[in-house]
C-alpha cells in the first residue's frame, strides 16, 4: 500500500475562513403600544342600531320629499330613493344608460317643479311604455317595433325630454319674470304632451291601424312608413294629449284653459313632425335627420307654440278692438305685445305717436294689464 506523504495534522482540504459581519450594537428595543381594538357591541344592541340607522334614514328622506322649495340634494336624493324602488318597472322600459340619462332628467325635473312636475313625467312613461310594449311581437315580425324590445336609450331619454328640461332651466334661473315661470311650466307640460301624443298615435297605429296614409300625399302606405298616419293612431294621439293635460291639471301644473293649449299645441306638433319624416327624412342630404333629432323638433314645437299661444291669443281680442275705435289702435296693441312677450320691462310710454294727447289705453290708471289676462314684467 501507498503511504500518505502529508504529515497527520495538516488538513485534508484547504477551506476558506468563513466572513463574518461586523458586530452592530442594537439600541434598546422600543415597544409601541397599540390602542386595543373597540369591542364589538353586543347581540342584543343590534337591532336597536339598525333601528337607529332606519331612522335616519326615513327622516333625511322625508326632509328630501318634504323640501319647498326642492334643492338640487333634495331632488338628487328624492329621485334616487324613487328609482332604486322602481327599478324593475324602469328598465323594463329602459336600457342601463337610458336609466342613467332618466335619472338625471328626473332630478332636474324634481328641482324645477316639484314631486308634481316628476308624477307628470311618470305618467308620460308609464303610458308610453305601456303602449310600446303592446303587440310588441307582432311589430317586431312586421319590422316597425323599437330596438331592443321596446327599451329605449339615452339618445331617446334625450329626445324626447330636450324641450322640458330647456323649460325645467329656464324656470330654476328665473329667465323673465314671474308670469314667465308659469309660461316655462306651461312649455314643459306641453312638450310632454306632444311627445306622448306621438309615440301613442304611432305606436297605436302600427298595433292596430288598419289603413296609414301619408300625411303629404294621403296615399296608401305601409305601416311603418315616416310620416304615415292612420286614424287609429290619430284619436288615439289626441287622447293621449288630454290625458297628460288633464293630469298636469289635477297635479296644479296648469289651468283648465291651458289643457286646451297643449292639446291643440301638441296636434300641430305632431302633424309637423309628420311632414318633416315624409319630406326631409332618410331623404339625400338629410342623412343626419334620425328620428332622435326629429323628436327634438317634435317636442320643442310643441313647447314652443303652447308658449305662444298663451301669451298671444289673450291680445287679439285687444288688437282688433284697439283698431277699430283708436287711429293708434295698431301701434297701442303693438306695444302692449311686446310688454307681454319681451321678458324684460320696457318703458311706460305714454304715448307712441306723434300726438300729444296721451292714449288711455298706455295709462295705467285706465286699464291694468291684469284685468285682461296680461302681466306685465315690472
Amino acid at each position: 500500500m501507498a503511504c500518505s506523504l502529508l504529515p497527520v495534522h495538516a488538513p485534508l482540504s484547504s477551506r476558506p475562513a468563513p466572513r463574518t459581519l461586523p458586530v452592530i450594537p442594537r439600541g434598546p428595543k422600543v415597544l409601541r403600544h397599540r390602542p386595543p381594538p373597540p369591542p364589538l357591541p353586543p347581540l342584543r344592541a343590534l337591532p336597536g342600531i339598525a333601528a337607529g340607522a332606519a331612522s335616519g334614514i326615513r327622516d333625511a328622506l322625508a326632509d328630501a320629499f318634504l323640501a319647498s322649495p326642492p334643492t338640487w340634494r333634495s331632488a338628487a336624493v328624492s329621485n334616487l330613493a324613487v328609482f332604486v324602488a322602481g327599478s324593475p318597472v324602469l328598465l323594463s322600459g329602459l336600457s342601463a344608460s337610458g336609466f342613467a340619462a332618466a335619472y338625471l332628467l328626473g332630478t332636474l325635473t324634481w328641482r324645477a317643479f316639484g314631486p308634481p312636475g316628476f308624477l307628470l313625467v311618470v305618467a308620460y312613461f308609464v303610458v308610453g311604455t305601456a303602449v310600446t310594449k303592446l303587440k310588441i311581437k307582432q311589430k317586431e315580425a312586421r319590422g316597425v317595433a323599437e330596438k331592443r324590445g321596446g327599451r329605449r336609450g339615452p339618445g331617446s331619454v334625450i329626445g324626447s325630454s330636450a324641450a322640458g328640461c330647456v323649460c325645467a332651466l329656464l324656470s330654476i334661473y328665473h329667465v323673465g319674470c314671474t308670469a314667465f315661470s308659469e309660461l316655462w311650466r306651461l312649455g314643459f307640460v306641453a312638450s310632454f304632451c306632444t311627445k306622448l301624443s306621438d309615440t301613442v298615435s304611432s305606436e297605436i297605429g302600427k298595433a292596430f291601424g288598419r289603413t296609414t296614409y301619408l300625411v303629404t300625399t294621403f296615399k296608401v302606405v305601409p305601416r311603418g312608413t315616416e310620416g304615415a298616419v292612420s286614424i287609429e293612431g290619430t284619436l288615439a294621439g289626441i287622447l293621449a294629449s288630454v290625458f297628460l293635460a288633464s293630469v298636469g291639471y289635477l297635479l296644479g301644473q296648469v289651468g283648465v284653459s291651458q289643457v286646451a293649449v297643449c292639446l291643440v299645441a301638441s296636434q300641430i306638433a305632431n302633424y309637423g313632425e309628420s311632414y318633416i319624416g315624409a319630406t326631409l327624412q332618410d331623404k339625400e342630404g338629410f342623412e343626419w335627420l334620425n328620428n332622435d333629432i326629429v323628436n327634438v323638433l317634435n317636442i320643442s314645437i310643441g313647447a314652443i307654440l303652447a308658449v305662444l299661444m298663451q301669451k298671444l291669443l289673450p291680445l287679439l281680442a285687444i288688437v282688433c278692438e284697439e283698431t277699430r275705435t283708436q287711429p293708434a289702435g295698431v301701434a297701442n296693441a303693438t306695444y302692449w305685445v311686446l310688454l307681454s312677450v319681451v321678458p324684460v320691462p320696457l318703458p311706460r310710454r305714454e304715448t307712441l305717436s306723434s300726438h300729444s294727447v296721451p292714449l288711455p289705453f298706455l295709462n295705467p290708471d285706465c286699464l291694468d294689464p291684469a284685468e285682461m289676462g296680461l302681466r306685465s314684467c315690472c
